[in-house]
């Protein structure tokens, strides 16, 4: 299966904001994060520095690596394997009956507890990464094609950060509706 580069590339681009994004709050609060990766009880206490290091610059690295188009699969695979770890991190927990913990999806003052949404959302963000993993038909890009793909790449933000705001929200309207 092919598809058509502007599709593609917007996936690419979303994905890449994102995995940005994600990293961004880790190294803002490393302390944070790594309480957070204590929290899913799945590393060996003395690894926890270490992995609370790579995992921004794996994120960092997977975001270059979907916007330098020779790299795109090579960026996007990783990207679904990163994504689907981080699904199967939260899986376990939720199995375990550990939905309180923090999924460590935000930043500071954005905690949520794990979900099944959560694990939805992430099979969604994997599937997006494996469909940009896939190869383009031929095309060379003009400016209408450049433009789509930065206004599918908004669009597409615009509704991930939508989602993610009410699946941040939802404990609170939960409460508010005695929940």
């Amino acid at each position: 299966m092919t598809l058509y580069p502007v599709f593609t590339l917007a996936l690419s681009a979303i994905l890449a904001v994102i995995l940005l994004s994600a990293a961004m709050h880790k190294l803002r609060a490393p302390q944070r994060f790594r309480r957070q990766l204590d929290d899913y009880a799945l590393l060996p206490p003395g690894s926890l520095r270490v992995v609370a290091r790579i995992v921004p610059a794996l994120e960092i690295a997977l975001a270059i690596l979907l916007l330098i188009p020779a790299l795109r699969v090579v960026g996007a695979l990783g990207t679904a394997l990163l994504l689907g770890g981080y699904a199967g991190a939260m899986a376990i927990n939720l199995w375990r009956g550990r939905s309180d913990i923090d999924c460590g999806c935000s930043g500071p003052g954005m905690e949520r507890p794990l979900s099944a949404a959560l694990l939805w959302r992430n099979g969604l963000l994997v599937l997006m990464a494996l469909l940009a993993a896939l190869p383009t038909l031929p095309h060379p890009l003009g400016g209408f094609d450049l433009f789509l793909i930065l206004a599918c790449s908004l669009v597409g933000l615009m509704i991930y950060t939508s989602i993610e705001g009410l699946l941040a929200n939802r404990p609170r309207l939960n409460a508010l509706q005695g929940k």
